[in-house]
């Protein structure tokens, strides 16, 4: 019996197939006795790396922006109603304490103080009289019965009356010298003009609105910065600052704290510190912006841990502590970040130990 090549050809076939199909059931038996090996196997047991927490003191850099202003600055308004007669000084002019500034012209306020003087003259003399009328009359009476008790009595009480009117006067007329003394506007203190609002023949008064100039001291600055209030437990009364402005780059400037609000801010959650800053060379300019570099130091020794101990999960910061009753769960709050180590406040003591890199599925 012969067999022809089309049969021969499909034998081999099927022969073929059998083989693959053999080969895949053999593969997917070992596959399944592999998973179910691996399924008894237990995992490998995963190493706790762990370090006694860190208390210290160190000292650490912040950089907070600031604000020089001058350390005095005035708007200076007339105190009386009038027209401005002469201006004697003009912005960016230097004056000092108690010079003229400008001239006001009040005509009712003059006559108003030639009025009071003249009143004020007339019962002085009206004083002298009764005075000098009692005593003539006092004089008279050690003569017995020369004088009448009654007539002391009522000399004596129209010098009083006199005296009284004559004093009033005086009040009256001080009052009306000191109104024409607001005529003149002078300066309160050294500095500078910032700011010349009026021109002359202009009306100006307390219903303006409008200060006449605006000056500031020039020569004594203040440096203001808003310390946060994570870092206002570390300033103190000796903190020394450095600080640098757009106008004058790659210069720096030094200033020591000369005051502290010593309370925390409702606003920006920041105390407000103060620097005096001497600016005899005119170098500085008020209003400026500074980067300012502070040196901070925590009052008491604060617990460190790594960046990688903190175990940050969706119901906040946690750092691992093991010990013989196991691993537990300390809330924190981190504080300061150095190059290094991280700050933290929670239930913590000293010895401690903090797992290295801890994980949520730790128990």
């Amino acid at each position: 019996m012969k067999l022809n090549f089309k049969h021969l050809k499909t034998i081999t076939g099927l022969a073929v197939l059998s083989s693959i199909f053999i080969a895949s059931c053999s593969d997917a038996k070992v596959k399944e006795s592999e998973r179910s090996n691996n399924a008894h196997t237990p995992p490998t047991k995963q190493e706790i790396i762990t370090k006694p927490i860190s208390q210290m003191q160190p000292d650490y850099a912040l950089i907070v922006p600031g604000e020089l202003e001058p350390a005095e600055q005035v708007s200076l308004y007339a105190k009386v109603n009038g027209f401005v007669k002469k201006l004697n000084v003009d912005i960016g002019d230097t004056v000092k304490k108690g010079q003229l500034l400008a001239v006001l012209e009040a005509p009712e306020i003059d006559q108003r103080l030639v009025s009071d003087r003249s009143s004020e003259k007339k019962l002085h003399s009206d004083y002298l009289y009764a005075q000098q009328n009692l005593e003539r009359l006092k004089e008279a009476a050690k003569t017995e019965g020369a004088v009448a008790a009654i007539e002391l009595d009522r000399a004596e009480s129209t010098m009083n009356s006199a005296k009284s009117a004559y004093e009033s006067s005086q009040a009256q007329t001080g009052h009306s010298a000191q109104m024409q003394k607001y005529l003149h506007v002078v300066a309160p203190f050294n500095g500078v003009i910032t700011e010349r609002n009026v021109s002359e023949g202009a009306l100006v008064g307390p219903g303006s609105g409008q200060p006449v100039f605006k000056m500031a001291d020039e020569e004594n600055l203040k440096l203001k910065i808003a310390l946060p209030e994570k870092h206002a437990g570390s300033a103190n009364n000796d903190m020394e600052v450095f600080f640098t402005i757009n106008s004058q780059p790659g210069k720096q400037f030094k200033a020591v704290l000369s005051r502290s609000s010593k309370i925390i801010n409702s606003q920006n959650r920041a105390m407000t510190l103060e620097f005096d800053v001497k600016n005899s060379d005119h170098s500085l300019n008020g209003g400026e912006y500074a980067q300012v570099q502070l040196k901070l130091k925590r009052k008491t020794p604060t617990f460190w841990v790594l960046p990688k101990s903190i175990l940050n999960t969706q119901s906040g910061l946690f750092v691992l502590t093991k010990n013989e009753k196991g691993i537990q769960r300390i809330p924190v709050k981190e504080g300061v970040r150095l190059d290094t180590i991280t700050e933290v406040f929670g239930n913590l003591k000293a010895g401690d130990l903090i797992i290295e890199k801890p994980t949520e599925q730790m128990k």
